[in-house]
């Protein structure tokens, strides 16, 4: 489980502002990229809610969403996003990175000052105001960034599922955009939508199709 040992290490317990930042949807082939900035006050580190905190991958739907209201009501976070035009013009790690950027951008007009330092989720720095050192299962580690995972996860599965009303047959509102096999075959009969990522190599053979009909 996580826990906030690398908070306290930095500091966190002493005043400094650590955030946790995670990303969900690099993966899959329709949608924006999200990510999530979450800092957890130290007065806050002894709540029930922080040891239920976990990766986000680990958690059933529903307690997900639950533990996501909660987290969303009691501590400060901020969402970033990169859309789909972004993701195939500058690849979908720099649209990551700039998601991200977004993100603690968000978190520092919430908290009306930036972090003090940044936890990254992963082994790769995007360009940031502050100083930031990456995580490796930084979800299974910290805290703050299982938070931000959470709140990522749920925030992009409702931009989805809201999607997938207006291009039903995907299965947006189960796969998430992911290239499952529902996803794959509607992308063969039904052509790609201007939600679908271009520079991903399942939908551009899916445009190549469709102009060759």
């Amino acid at each position: 489980m996580p826990d906030l040992s690398l908070e306290i290490d930095a500091g966190g317990d002493r005043g400094t502002l650590v955030a946790g930042i995670d990303e969900v949807g690099r993966g899959p082939l329709a949608g924006p990229v999200v990510a999530a900035a979450a800092c957890i006050p130290s007065s806050l580190y002894a709540d029930p809610l922080i040891a239920e905190v976990n990766d986000s991958k680990k958690l059933s739907i529903a307690r997900r969403d639950a533990i996501a209201a909660r987290l969303r009501e009691t501590i400060p976070f901020g969402i970033g996003m990169a859309e789909v035009e972004e993701i195939d013009r500058i690849n979908i790690l720099q649209a990551t990175f700039l998601a991200m950027s977004r993100a603690v951008e968000a978190l520092g007009t919430v908290l009306g000052a930036q972090p003090d330092l940044c936890l990254i989720d992963g082994n790769r720095l995007p360009k940031l105001a502050m100083p930031a050192r990456t995580v490796i299962k930084g979800d299974q580690l910290s805290a703050s960034i299982a938070a931000a995972s959470i709140i990522a996860k749920v925030h992009r599965d409702a931009i989805m599922t809201v999607l997938s009303e207006n291009h039903p047959g995907y299965g947006w509102e189960r796969n998430a955009g992911y290239g499952t096999a529902e996803h794959l075959a509607a992308l063969a009969t039904l052509g790609p939508t201007p939600h679908h990522r271009r520079s991903f190599r399942p939908v551009r053979e899916a445009v190549s199709a469709v102009r060759t009909r």
